[in-house]
């Protein structure tokens, strides 16, 4: 997709969404879906946006993914190392549900996304059972990855 689609596609999100296009939500976005498949902080993601948008302060980056996730627009995961991180949201994509998994490894700490969802067989026992139904899920699994295996043999 080229940045210009990209650019109205943001737009016709947040319009969606009932916000306020601003240039600032407008280049966090940005930077979320040319990362895509990247696990963000807010740091990672104020380092780049102020490179075009010197003036924005990190505070303002702050605010906007915190409007952002409150909208579904960006989903926020937290590896449990203290850090909250971002990514282009799932609704955002146009998917119904977020179905992709973190692999997390306790040696290195490189994270590694998994796509299969081997869990829609819980989620309609789920909801036969307690009449509950499941809209997302969050998996993370912590172990070693493949690399510190082979060191540690």
């Amino acid at each position: 997709m080229e940045q210009k689609e990209v650019q109205e596609l943001l737009k016709d999100r947040l319009k969606e969404k009932g916000l306020k296009v601003t240039r600032q939500r407008l280049l966090v976005l940005s930077v979320l879906e040319e990362n895509s498949g990247r696990h963000m902080t807010a740091e990672d993601i104020y380092e780049l946006v102020s490179e075009d948008y010197p003036d924005i302060g990190l505070a303002t980056v702050y605010r906007a993914l915190q409007l952002l996730w409150d909208m579904q627009l960006v989903d926020r995961i937290s590896f449990d190392d203290g850090c909250v991180r971002y990514e282009i949201g799932h609704l955002f994509k146009g998917e119904a549900k977020h179905n992709h998994h973190h692999l997390i490894c306790r040696k290195c700490n490189k994270v590694i996304p998994f796509g299969d969802d081997l869990l829609d067989d819980l989620e309609h026992h789920i909801e036969e059972a307690t009449g509950f139904h499941v809209l997302d899920h969050e998996l993370k699994f912590f172990g070693l990855c493949r690399e510190c295996m082979k060191k540690e043999k």
